[in-house]
């Protein structure tokens, strides 16, 4: 019988973190089709069998894994309180750190998106871990919309995962197949695509040169 997480001792829930973390290890060394329920034991120090008390499978493990990659993605991406109350200058620090979050975490979202084509299992899985990011792309989205500062005719959802995917799908190309390009220009890039697919209007919305009218001495 698996042990549920809600009624693990504490020496318990050490053995179960030490498992997560053995098999992360191990899935970003090895690749998910190379790793054996055995591999985590010996990384872990456990027996086969406590294996099989927190797990039913390889598979729930690296789910599990997966979703602690993505959850801690999703943490690290957040747009804190030190960035200016300023729509473009949320968006820009919200691209720079998901690059910086997909850059610590690629091996293992990738591994997922493989492991997603072949079962369906992880196809869900996947969905469900992207929405959290989706519904708050959504969410900032209309409140924009609300203060008229975005298109208001665009569907929020849809345009957060269309926008979303774009950042997702360069981080990939920059990222792992090497595309050249400094992360100052990338964030720029990016930032300025969103904000004018969104038509952002925004009277500190940098324009192309660095700077807005007022800086450059126009009226």
């Amino acid at each position: 019988m698996i042990v549920k997480s809600e009624t693990l001792t504490a020496r318990g829930r050490r053995t179960r973190a030490a498992l997560l973390e053995a098999g992360r290890e191990a899935f970003e060394e090895q690749g998910y089709d190379a790793v054996r329920v055995d591999d985590v034991c010996a990384r872990a120090g456990v027996s086969h069998g406590t294996f099989y008390t927190y797990f039913d499978s390889k598979e729930s493990l690296f789910g599990e894994v997966a979703g602690a990659v993505v959850g801690e993605m999703f943490a690290a991406s957040m747009v804190g309180p030190a960035v200016p109350d300023d729509p473009y200058a949320r968006v820009e620090a919200a691209n720079r750190l998901y690059l910086r979050a997909w850059a610590a975490n690629s091996r293992l979202v990738r591994m997922l998106e493989h492991a997603a084509t072949t079962d369906d299992r992880f196809g869900r899985l996947l969905l469900e871990l992207r929405e959290v990011f989706v519904r708050r792309g959504a969410e900032g989205l209309r409140r924009l919309q609300e203060q008229g500062l975005a298109d208001r005719d665009l569907d929020p959802r849809l345009t957060a995962i269309m926008l979303g995917g774009m950042v997702e799908h360069f981080a990939h190309v920059w990222l792992d197949l090497g595309e050249r390009a400094d992360e100052a220009t990338a964030v720029d890039h990016l930032t300025r695509l969103w904000a004018r697919a969104i038509g952002l209007t925004q009277a500190s919305t940098p324009r192309p040169g660095g700077q807005n009218r007022e800086e450059r001495g126009e009226a």
